[in-house]
């Protein structure tokens, strides 16, 4: 299925919108204020060990101590009844390498392997390892066979770490297996220097941002295009596919059209729509989807859809539908940890196996691991869907202070972007003296503080001047903009 990708960078932030058939498929929002931590690597210190929980808390340098439980250890990864208590391992005050393999989310700290990856286009370098491994999507075993015994015919030495072969590497001429390889062991050679000379907590290794990692990660040869409408990262990218993945260089262009990006392909409706609690089906029905701390929990009605035939099929019907649409709202709002779908319920047992089946071939697309379980007794159906980081409500929401937090409003930062967006689309429709702002205390306040050089750079650009004014009656989420 043909796939672009865009992408749409502010100096404040970077969005990537994964499109199938002109259909958004995957959101993902890095903020220069908030850059997620998942696979950075850092020279810790144990703050305290906790024989009770068999636990440890890490100073990694962060507001909040990260995790580290002793199943993620990785000298007791294969020791089954010999593991050794974690008290035995580890003493406050210790140096530790460790890397990051779940953001913080809401009250919990970033959670800790001693176990580090590194990855790159091919391959996932596993330096304490010896065995190479194959991607599970790689599900042909003839296939995985053959990977697996000529990435060990590359091998310099044994005993020179392990690798799992990723997705990309099926096609891959042994010179650009050996390429990645080679990169991959001059990172650890410098990760390892870099520890011994360094202080704890110190960083040694960072993710590479999120444009980048669109061509390492989400790129495939069902990639038609990928459009940026930033030139410097346009170049930034170019440079890094020239020489990592040459075949893309054709791929990628630089989107300069007086229309917004996101405006173009109609992604903003599309994030509008993913914050909201109600999903209308095709049908005529509708999901709800409620996030809670423990889980997720996703409704399934039939609204207005009466069917043309009986209430089974009207029933059935509405179910398939909706398990379509569930599995691109998990992917669209990246939810994760327990999720429970309420399905409408299903005499015929034809009927649910159906539906499940649906469920998990619209799942199967998904990148992130996912486990589904059958219909319970209750007609429920678990799913668990691995959590690395924030969900797109968390990104772009908080919770309300007028309602307690039983409900949630946009950020002011993300209110003071829309406002930024909307501005710049009207400097192009409307020739002005002078643009006024009208919004809450919050947003004026945070524009003439964090954000005052994004307003500085927004008049600049635009060439007029912007002046603000507060509404004490307004919300958060309300304002207007005045052209004088």
């Amino acid at each position: 299925m043909n796939e672009e990708i865009l992408i749409n960078v502010t100096p404040q932030e970077t969005r990537v919108a994964v499109m199938q058939q002109g259909i958004v498929q995957q959101l993902h929002i890095e903020r220069g204020s908030h850059l997620g931590i998942v696979n950075n690597v850092y020279l810790g210190r144990v703050k305290r060990v906790l024989p009770g929980m068999q636990s440890a808390f890490v100073d990694i340098g962060l507001e909040r101590s990260a995790f580290l439980h002793v199943a993620d250890i990785w000298e007791n990864r294969n020791c089954g009844d010999s593991a050794r208590p974690i008290e035995k391992m580890l003493h406050e005050g210790q140096n530790l390498l460790v890397q990051v393999i779940k953001d913080s989310i809401g009250s919990k700290g970033a959670r800790l392997s001693t176990q580090i990856s590194i990855a790159g286009r091919l391959l996932v370098f596993l330096p304490q390892e010896s065995h190479i491994g194959v991607s599970q999507r790689i599900e042909n075993e003839a296939d995985r066979e053959l990977l697996r015994s000529r990435l060990q015919q590359l091998l310099p030495l044994k005993g020179s770490g392990g690798y799992i072969v990723r997705t990309m590497a099926e096609t891959a001429t042994e010179k650009e297996l050996r390429a990645d390889m080679e990169y991959l062991n001059k990172l650890w050679v410098k990760l390892q220097d870099q520890a011994k000379a360094g202080s704890a907590p110190c960083l040694l290794y960072q993710e590479l941002n999120i444009s980048l990692c669109v061509l390492r990660d989400f790129v495939n040869d069902s990639t038609t295009r990928i459009l940026v409408d930033s030139g410097e990262t346009y170049q930034r990218m170019n440079l890094f596919a020239q020489d990592f993945i040459p075949g893309m260089v054709s791929r990628l262009e630089h989107y300069s059209g007086g229309r917004p990006l996101f405006d173009l392909y109609r992604v903003e409706e599309e994030i509008e729509r993913a914050l909201s609690r109600r999903v209308n089906l095709k049908s005529g029905g509708y999901i709800i989807i409620d996030q809670t701390e423990a889980l997720t929990t996703v409704d399934v009605n039939t609204g207005g859809f009466v069917g043309s035939r009986n209430f089974d099929d009207t029933i059935f019907k509405t179910n398939l539908d909706a398990a379509q649409v569930i599995a691109r709202q998990l992917r669209l709002r990246n939810l994760g940890g327990i999720i429970i779908c309420d399905f409408i319920d299903m005499n015929s047992q034809e009927h649910r196996d159906a539906v499940l089946e649906e469920l998990k071939k619209s799942l199967a697309c998904d990148p992130t691991r996912i486990t589904v379980n059958g219909f319970s007794p209750l007609g429920l159906v678990e799913m668990t869907r691995k959590r690395t980081r924030e969900s797109l409500a968390q990104i772009l929401c908080e919770p309300c202070p007028t309602c307690g937090g039983r409900g949630e409003v946009k950020t002011a930062q993300t209110i003071c972007y829309e406002i930024v967006r909307e501005i710049m689309r009207e400097a192009r429709q409307f020739d002005v003296r002078e643009y006024r702002i009208l919004a809450s205390q919050r947003v004026v306040d945070l524009f003439l503080d964090e954000e005052s050089q994004c307003l500085a750079q927004l008049s600049e650009f635009i060439g007029k001047p912007v002046s603000l004014q507060v509404e004490t009656l307004y919300s958060q989420e309300q304002y207007d903009i005045i052209l004088a």
